[in-house]
């Protein structure tokens, strides 16, 4: 990490890069911070299951949740740590079981899923990504994520098979990296290129920019599961205006109905993991006391 820390000092912006490694310094280096943006963790392997990951990525988001409590509890938390769909909702339990939860503040980065599918329906309609608009709702794994491609501008002129098979690589995009880097870690480079266009985006809410719309995972009550990705206005304490979702065909509707299940299942395990970790380190404080 000392090292990382050099080479990213060398970058011609402004700004220091100060490196710390350990639970023992966790605290010192969020404290004051109005940003703590995590995307520390185990990467996924070629077939391992969501709650695989969670029993080895959960402890980051307990660990960095109750360093922030302590640390800097008016600071915005952006998770990249997969598995997204649980571990924002773990982050939230320990940020209430420290009394300094705002739902406002605490986000799961699903700005990849945005990033993909202006990829591949750029390719797809041979114009550059960038001219791409396209909400993504729902969560960031498998069939949780649900492209609106009936909402995409231009206007996705493709008929029903070929909008199958592209919400279906949306959906597995990740699965095709992991399996691509053959064991050897999952999306790195696009989720870099993701995470800092979100970052940018949080900066600039935060800088009072007007009008700065993203999609992302926060706590929600758009639809009967706790935490949702949706289109959503940043500003200077986080979110600052919930949009209503999006116009929906029949099929994304149906869609919609078959991946709430599945985001209301990971909120309670992730919910359940936090509580857990609690206990545990509760049992073992008193150990700890000389």
């Amino acid at each position: 990490m000392k090292g990382i820390a050099a080479d990213l000092s060398h970058v011609s912006q402004k700004g220091n890069v100060t490196g710390f490694t350990g639970d023992v310094e966790l605290e010192p280096v969020v404290r004051g911070a109005d940003l703590v943006v995590v995307a520390a963790g185990m990467p996924r392997l070629p077939g391992m299951q969501r709650d695989q990951l969670m029993a080895a990525n959960g402890g980051v988001a307990v660990r960095v949740a109750t360093a922030v409590s302590n640390a800097c509890p008016g600071a915005l938390l952006a998770f990249i740590t997969n598995p997204v769909n649980m571990i924002v909702p773990t982050a939230a339990e320990v940020l209430k079981a420290h009394g300094v939860y705002d739902p406002r503040r605490l986000f799961g980065i699903t700005t990849l899923d945005v990033v993909r599918s202006k990829k591949f329906i750029g390719d797809s309609m041979n114009i550059s990504p960038n001219d791409v608009h396209i909400p993504v709702i729902g969560g960031h794994a498998g069939i949780t994520i649900l492209p609106l491609l009936t909402q995409c501008q231009p206007k996705f002129k493709r008929g029903l098979e070929e909008t199958k098979q592209l919400t279906h690589r949306i959906q597995e995009a990740g699965t095709e990296v992991v399996n691509a880097k053959a064991g050897k870690g999952s999306a790195t480079l696009s989720m870099a290129f993701a995470g800092a266009h979100f970052v940018d985006s949080l900066l600039r809410g935060i800088g009072g920019q007007e009008g700065v719309i993203e999609c992302v995972f926060v706590a929600s009550d758009l639809t009967e599961a706790p935490f949702f990705a949706s289109p959503l206005e940043l500003g200077k304490y986080g979110v600052k205006r919930y949009l209503p979702l999006p116009q929906m065909s029949d099929s994304e509707r149906e869609s919609l109905d078959k991946l709430l299940p599945v985001l209301q299942q990971n909120a309670n395990e992730g919910i359940e993991f936090a509580r857990k970790s609690l206990k545990e380190l509760e049992k073992a404080a008193p150990a700890a006391l000389p």
